[in-house]
C-alpha cells in the first residue's frame, strides 16, 4: 500500500560525539539521525514501540538502509531530518528520508530509504502489520 501522508521533519544539533577530529559529521552519524526522526514519526502519529511489543508481541527491526551523501555537515550545524511514510506491504514499511542543512527545505546533505520489518518476538520471523497500524498510515 502507498502511503500519501506528508513528512515529518525532526530538527538535530551536531554534537561532538557525531563528528571526527576536523568537526564533520561521520557517516555513521546520519543513520542515527534517520532513525530519530522514523521514532518521533511514529510517536507523532500516536504510535509506542513499548506498547506495541506488548500487545502483538512484535517489535521493529532495520532490515535494509541506503544512503547516499551529498555535502558534508559540521560541528555546531543545524539539521533537519525528512521521514515519510512511502509504503507498507505485509511485514514492511518503507521510509523515504532526508537531512538538509540549517532550514526544512535547505542545502541537501544526505538522503536514504530505510525498510522496518515487523518481527515476531518469540519465532524471530517476520510477522504481518496489524490491520488497524496499516489504516492509520494509508
Amino acid at each position: 500500500m502507498q502511503s500519501s501522508h506528508s513528512q515529518f521533519v525532526l530538527q538535530i544539533r551536531v554534537y561532538l560525539e557525531d563528528t571526527d577530529a576536523q568537526g564533520v559529521v561521520y557517516n555513521a552519524s546520519y543513520f542515527r539521525f534517520m532513525e530519530r526522526a522514523r521514532t518521533e514519526l511514529l510517536r507523532a502519529r500516536g504510535f509506542d514501540h513499548a506498547e506495541f511489543r506488548d500487545e502483538h508481541n512484535a517489535n521493529f527491526v532495520l532490515a535494509r538502509i541506503e544512503a547516499r551523501f551529498v555535502a558534508p555537515s559540521q560541528l555546531s550545524d543545524i539539521l533537519y531530518v525528512g521521514a515519510q511514510v512511502t509504503e507498507i506491504r505485509g511485514a514492511r514499511m518503507t521510509f523515504a528520508q532526508s537531512v538538509r542543512k540549517h532550514e526544512p527545505t535547505g542545502a541537501l546533505v544526505c538522503e536514504g530509504t530505510a525498510e522496518v520489518a515487523c518481527m515476531d518476538i518469540n519465532t524471530q520471523k517476520p510477522k504481518r502489520f496489524p490491520r488497524q497500524l496499516i489504516s492509520e498510515w494509508v
